[in-house]
């Protein structure tokens, strides 16, 4: 019997309308676990580095995480993989909401879609009965509104629908897939989906899950409830509000939003409006927010209402979750209410929250600045407002200019020409990043954006604070019950990071401290995606719930699998190397690494050399990135070297990772 997972994919040829249920291999859950770590062994097996993201031969993966749908409190994410189109590398975005324990339910661990259907369709499924439907009587509809009327048709208000709206039959590169409360919106997976001509896929499952062991495993399921309601109890002092407690960042319910406002850039992440925020601004969104928000709302399985459901004066009431409450705000030099207004509309073209208001705002300082003019915009009317909902509507079209910007401002600068490459500057990776403007250089924020294969700052940084306190004794209370850390030097790093002047070199005192804590929080992650954790129970909050001592007890007695940290340890490092051996295979390098010019104002060029250079060796991969043949082999991807030497990706007696690490230690 199989625990914790179905043992069962669904296979999906949308070119030939072929429906398989192919059973799955109990080893590759043991070496990957699951979710992501599964999604990146399908894709390294299945899709060569030759094949284009719109290319039938793409894959588009669906994937419940291995304790998606087990009584573990907050696991629900859908982990969606396949080749960015806007990247060219590999692309995995996470939704929460219902839609993968609905999976689960039905009786499947994934969705695997290949090829290309002739006509709009959706797949719709229904414990053994699976579908392909006719879907284009859905053309151009909303992917909320998709999803009310899939479940009208159906009959049925508890089907879970992961939906596209006009971007993605568009191939937005920004495209997200829409779920309700929670999308996928990171990568252009919606324009992957729309490519291949599915419009949703709607699910209803009524089977059960096994767990290994029961009573253990529902002893640390309230183990994690226990401490869940003594931490809303008990906020970190010394944080921002928003981070104080638990859940993702509590954006919906804490309306302090001084740090984001002067710390995070306006425009096409150019300005920084130090002092903006004032008494009257803050109760001006507090009052906005406060009418607008009917109620707050949470994930499956989950006590922390990190969304809410939101009505803005003649609009429907929609959900909405986080950040993206700023970034249209943000990027309009504008007030919270049109935020909210254009967010919905966003929200139902189904278009990235992140790169949507930058690629806008980039349009507009092309067009302010004369590289853009009236006749390539012509229309274009007077206000800023107004500017924004025209450009959205163009972009989800692709009409005129929009069919340029709908590519991103990386590729739309290589289109455009005419010097708007120098404003296309806030990407990593050819991806939009969060707008940020600081002051000095974080040597950690430094290494996660540039080997971050996620590519969103987000799904990366953690559990080491973001800044340091400023009394030793706040730091020595801090660190009394930080249980979580997965060594106790971790620790001592915090007690002696104190904060320092502009003109210094910055924060930490060595750079293998960096890099250790680099790695802890990419890891921490990683596992969440395996698992299909909410990264606000586990690798996103201080002193979380979930971490690296729990989660083999969870492994072991939810999905019988057993382990202990340092095999759970090797897991995550085996899978995360073959995200990045997907990359490098189609052509990711050391050059491509490295964040945006003018994210701080002070750089250390040299200290930043160092650092990748120290990273690099102590993850196992040479001075270009790559992994090397030993570290390769040491994680049992044996037939990933193989590869590399085969296409000279890596070569025969090449230096190894261990005299690496040794040279380098030499030099320090």
């Amino acid at each position: 019997m199989r625990y914790a997972e179905t043992g069962f994919n669904l296979e999906i040829d949308l070119s030939r309308g072929n429906i398989e249920k192919v059973a799955t291999d109990p080893r590759e859950t043991e070496l990957y676990l699951g979710g992501l770590g599964t999604n990146a062994k399908i894709l390294w097996d299945r899709v060569p580095p030759e094949v284009d993201p719109f290319s039938p031969d793409n894959l588009l993966i669906f994937s419940a995480g291995l304790l998606c749908g087990t009584p573990a409190t907050g696991c629900n994410r859908t982990i969606v993989s396949t080749i960015s189109p806007q990247t060219r590398l590999m692309g995995f975005s996470m939704m929460g909401g219902f839609w993968a324990p609905e999976l689960k339910y039905a009786g499947y661990d994934k969705v695997v879609l290949r090829g290309k259907s002739p006509k709009l369709v959706y797949l719709w499924i229904n414990n053994d009965k699976v579908e392909l439907r006719d879907a284009s009587h859905l053309q151009g509809k909303g992917a909320i509104e998709t999803a009310e009327l899939i479940r009208q048709e159906l009959d049925d208000p508890r089907i879970q629908v992961a939906a596209i709206g006009l971007a993605g039959e568009n191939r937005v590169y920004f495209a997200s897939v829409e779920q309700g409360r929670s999308s996928a919106s990171r990568g252009g997976l919606g324009a992957v989906m729309g490519d291949k001509g599915l419009k949703a896929i709607a699910v209803r499952g009524t089977n059960d899950i096994n767990v290994a062991r029961p009573e253990e495993f529902i002893e640390l399921c309230n183990e994690v409830l226990d401490y869940i309601k003594w931490r809303e109890e008990h906020p970190i002092p010394g944080v921002m509000p928003i981070l104080a407690g638990l859940g993702s960042p509590q954006e919906m319910k804490i309306h302090d939003e001084k740090w984001h406002t002067e710390n995070f850039s306006w425009g096409n992440s150019r300005v920084r409006r130090k002092g903006f925020w004032t008494e009257e601004i803050a109760k001006q969104w507090t009052e906005t927010m406060e009418s607008a928000r009917r109620r707050l709302i949470s994930c499956f399985n989950c006590p922390m209402k990190c969304g809410a459901t939101i009505q803005m004066p003649g609009l429907p009431t929609y959900m909405m979750k986080c950040f993206t409450k700023l970034t249209y705000t943000m990027a309009a030099f504008s007030d919270l209410e049109f935020g909210l207004k254009i967010a919905q509309k966003a929200t139902e073209y189904g278009v990235d929250g992140f790169s949507t208001p930058q690629v806008m705002a980039f349009a507009i300082e092309l067009y302010e600045d004369g590289i853009l003019t009236d006749k390539d915009m012509p229309g274009f009317p007077e206000g800023n407002e107004e500017r924004f909902y025209w450009l959205l509507d163009k972009i989800v079209r692709r009409e005129g200019i929009g069919d340029i910007l709908a590519d991103g401002t990386y590729w739309a600068a290589k289109k455009i020409g005419k010097g708007a490459e120098k404003y296309a500057h806030n990407t990593i990776k050819k991806h939009e990043q969060l707008p940020l403007k600081l002051s000095m250089l974080n040597p950690i924020y430094f290494l996660m954006y540039c080997t971050g294969e996620k590519i969103n700052i987000t799904q990366i940084e953690g559990q080491f604070p973001q800044a340091p306190f400023p009394k030793r004794e706040q730091r020595e209370e801090f660190v009394k019950d930080w249980f979580q850390v997965p060594d106790e030097k971790f620790k001592q790093y915090f007690l002696d990071w104190e904060p320092r002047g502009e003109n210094s070199i910055p924060f930490y005192p060595t750079v293998e401290m960096t890099c250790d804590i680099v790695d802890w929080q990419e890891m921490m992650h990683y596992i969440d995606d395996a698992l299909g954790m909410c990264a606000g129970l586990s690798s996103f909050p201080l002193k979380p719930p979930y971490h690296i001592h729990n989660y083999p007890k969870f492994i072991s007695a939810g999905a019988g699998i057993e382990m202990d940290e340092e095999s759970l340890k090797q897991a995550a490092r085996r899978y995360r190397t073959l995200v990045r051996a997907i990359n490098i295979r189609r052509g990711m390098r050391r050059k491509d690494e490295k964040p945006p010019e003018d994210h701080w104002k002070k750089r250390f060029p040299e200290l930043e050399k160092k650092l990748l250079d120290t990273y690099y060796r102590y993850k196992g991969w040479n001075e270009e990135g790559i992994p090397t043949k030993e570290t390769l082999e040491n994680l049992g991807l044996d037939y990933v070297s193989r590869d590399f030497l085969k296409r000279g990706i890596l070569k025969e007696g090449e230096e190894s990772s261990t005299e690496q690490s040794a040279a380098g230690n030499e030099q320090q």
